[in-house]
């Protein structure tokens, strides 16, 4: 199998979604996959047809709401790329269930994501490593999958 090329493009301001971002990108680069990352605001937007698969990771903001600049590249590619999956970091005790990596999920479905968000309590550390882990292995396995 051909190594797979990943772009993973990623808004954070506590420092979660950037950490999910990191243990991702180890575990794709351990699968012998290319991968690049773009912190979402912070210069030249990369084009994601050079990539097989883009990921995007988001946190919830202001009950259920995605961060404008995720909007804003959103709208800034200008298409809907086929292979985005979707992560999110999130906190229940804003919101609840309800709303917990609620952008994560209105993502997903804009991309029409076959593959479910992940969706993280604020920080990756500890027993949410695991989870994220498992998630970016089964996010190669799922793109292996549909081209194989």
């Amino acid at each position: 199998m051909r190594m797979v090329s990943f772009l993973i493009a990623y808004a954070s301001w506590s420092g979660n979604t950037k950490e999910v971002t990191e243990l991702i990108e180890q575990t794709l680069k351990d699968e012998k996959n290319t991968v690049a990352t773009y912190r979402i605001g912070v210069g030249p937007i990369p084009d994601p047809r050079q990539y097989d698969a883009m990921l995007i990771g988001t946190f919830t903001w202001d009950h259920g709401s995605t961060p404008a600049e995720v909007k804003d590249f959103v709208a800034d590619i200008g298409y809907k790329p086929d292979n985005v999956y979707v992560f999110g970091t999130g906190d229940t005790q804003f919101g609840g269930d309800d709303l917990f990596c609620l952008a994560a999920v209105k993502l997903a479905r804009f991309y029409e994501s076959r593959y479910a968000p992940l969706k993280i309590e604020q920080s990756p550390r500890g027993k949410q490593q695991q989870p994220i882990i498992d998630w970016a292995k089964g996010v190669y396995t799922h793109w292996k999958h549909l081209h194989a």
